[in-house]
């Protein structure tokens, strides 16, 4: 068994912060190479999504896809009821992947850019990348995993350090989809 995702990135974390400091960031042509590291990862990134979207539309799975979103964090109602497709979710899952990214990118530049903080960079080519090629669209759709145990769908949200506070994962079992059905939560098919 290999070590978890989390654990990786700490170590990569830690290691890479060892490396910036002994990188010469005065040097305008190390900056400036570092910050051409940290564009060319995200247009990996960026190029890895576009090539899962394209794979997603081109395999097209209608198979409905029902589960129990789970309440937001304080609420006192239940999960609502989704039904949708593998090509919509898979769609979905992109574009919040593609969002999150671009958030990224964003806060990236405003400590660059307005902060001039500048050892960011280093750690944001590698750690982005890592996780985009460790994510559960890249496992399925260009590793060629099956869709069983973590990758079954919907996704299992990834343990964090603030996992505990949030709502819980998506309910996929019979049983959760079934309660939801007859309490009349949701259920309405999104295209």
């Amino acid at each position: 068994m290999g070590l978890s995702p989390q654990i990786t990135n700490l170590i990569i974390i830690l290691g890479m912060m060892q490396v910036s400091k002994k990188i010469n960031f005065d040097d305008p042509n190390v900056l400036n190479l570092c910050r051409a590291f940290y564009i060319t990862s995200n247009l990996i990134i960026l190029s890895i999504y576009i090539y899962i979207k394209l794979v997603v539309d081109k395999k097209k799975d209608m198979t409905t896809l029902k589960y129990v979103e789970p309440a937001p964090m304080g609420s006192s109602e239940e999960g609502k009821l989704v039904t949708t497709t593998v090509h919509a979710y898979d769609v979905g899952q992109l574009k919040s992947a593609m969002r999150s990214q671009g958030m990224g990118i964003l806060m990236m530049a405003v400590m660059h850019l307005y902060m001039k903080y500048t050892n960011p960079l280093v750690i944001q080519s590698i750690i982005p990348l890592k996780g985009a090629l460790e994510s559960n669209l890249i496992k399925i759709h260009i590793w060629g995993q099956p869709a069983v145990g973590d990758l079954k769908r919907p996704f299992k949200a990834a343990a964090g350090l603030m996992s505990g506070l949030q709502g819980g994962a998506a309910q996929a079992d019979k049983k959760a989809v079934e309660t939801a059905e007859r309490a009349g939560r949701g259920g309405v098919k999104e295209e």
